[in-house]
């Protein structure tokens, strides 16, 4: 892509962000977003359908940026590791500002979506190469625990992260792995 294209595309993405965390999504219009990124109207849809299709890609460029940089090939398979957790919470805190807008905008919800399909394929997956409990629901499982793991994303992101990584890593693996492999131990008693 020329320079001067992703020059302008960026200065929208950035405008666009500038703009989310001052207002809420429905009241942005298209003017607005090229004035603030000092391009005409017509640039910012050589970039983008719409303000929607701008959102939807910058919250697709986001996640899959952390999911290429925090998880490894096995972890987008399996349940990830605690070193993938660790590299997780580590790009969400210096990624704060995007997922902090995303996550405190009316809009927040389509990208709670987002997060939650993220989580889901590999939950789904790791639950099926364990031996979950007959008597666990599968559906009910895998809902629970991804509620649960973008409930705590989302607390830590929108509270300014009040507790370190290393500590959220911590407190997060020790409450997936009681989830996902308590019961399977409550039931097999030694």
């Amino acid at each position: 892509m020329d320079r001067r294209i992703q020059k302008s595309r960026q200065a929208i993405i950035d405008a666009f962000m500038r703009l989310m965390s001052e207002k809420e999504f429905e009241s942005i219009t298209i003017n607005q977003i090229a004035e603030e990124a000092n391009v005409n109207r017509g640039t910012v849809y050589l970039h983008f359908a719409d303000k929607y299709d701008l959102r939807d890609q910058c919250m697709e460029a986001q996640i899959n940026e952390l999911l290429r940089n925090c998880m490894s090939e096995n972890d987008l398979f399996h349940l990830p590791s605690k070193i993938a957790l660790l590299r997780t919470f580590e790009y969400l805190e210096q990624h704060a500002s995007f997922y902090s807008i995303m996550l405190t905008s009316k809009g927040s919800r389509v990208f709670r979506n987002q997060m939650e399909t993220m989580f889901r394929q590999s939950l789904s997956e790791h639950l099926d190469s364990i031996n979950l409990d007959q008597e666990m629901n599968r559906d009910i499982t895998v809902q629970f625990l991804i509620s649960a793991a973008v409930g705590v994303l989302e607390w830590w992101i929108t509270r300014s992260m009040p507790y370190p990584a290393s500590v959220m890593v911590e407190q997060f693996w020790n409450l997936l792995n009681r989830g996902v492999e308590g019961h399977e131990h409550a039931s097999n008693p030694d």
